[in-house]
């Protein structure tokens, strides 16, 4: 009930305006992180902690067809850049480069867990069934697909030990067999 209510919260102040594709375009991504933390009632000292992002991404925008101008051209370039910049992770992280380019965007930076080792990751991809939107629908299915390549690996269990979260410090990492790191 809470993370609905604060969902309803977030898209009231999350800008928008009317573009020639869209008469209600999003001018920003949205991100709803969420701590999920679980105690087994069997064994009390044992949890377990995760993150879960909800993420809702702007869609990239052909400047050219949006016709935006002013504040909205803005938003439409740091979309793209933002959106350009997750593409580069995803590039990276499919060719198993050492260096991750987290830190070129806020995005990417606030992501940075969901797209690294021992997470999982699932996208969905909106695409629109109208004819002219079908350069936009190709780019975000050649984008899904790209996404698709990405193998991060085994998730991990993040154990916790010695009670609560809050009394037991930071978390221990164990992996899904109980292995410590």
């Amino acid at each position: 009930h809470e993370v609905l209510e604060l969902m309803q919260i977030s898209d009231q102040v999350r800008a928008q305006a009317s573009t020639n594709m869209n008469d209600t375009s999003s001018r920003s991504h949205m991100i709803m992180s969420v701590l999920v933390e679980s105690r087994n009632i069997r064994e009390p000292s044992a949890s377990t902690r995760g993150m879960l992002h909800l993420v809702d991404l702007a869609g990239s925008e052909r400047l050219d067809k949006s016709g935006a101008t002013g504040q909205a051209l803005k938003e439409a370039q740091n979309i793209n850049k933002s959106l350009s910049a997750l593409g580069d992770v995803i590039a990276a992280r499919a060719q198993g480069n050492s260096h991750i380019p987290f830190r070129n965007s806020t995005l990417t930076h606030l992501l940075q867990d969901s797209l690294s080792q021992d997470s999982k990751t699932l996208m969905f991809c909106c695409i629109s069934p109208v004819l002219y939107n079908a350069d936009e629908s190709t780019c975000t299915l050649n984008f899904a697909s790209r996404v698709g390549t990405v193998e991060l690996g085994r998730a991990s269990k993040n154990a916790l030990s010695g009670g609560s979260a809050a009394s037991s410090g930071a978390p221990k990492h164990a992996n899904s067999s109980g292995r410590r790191k």
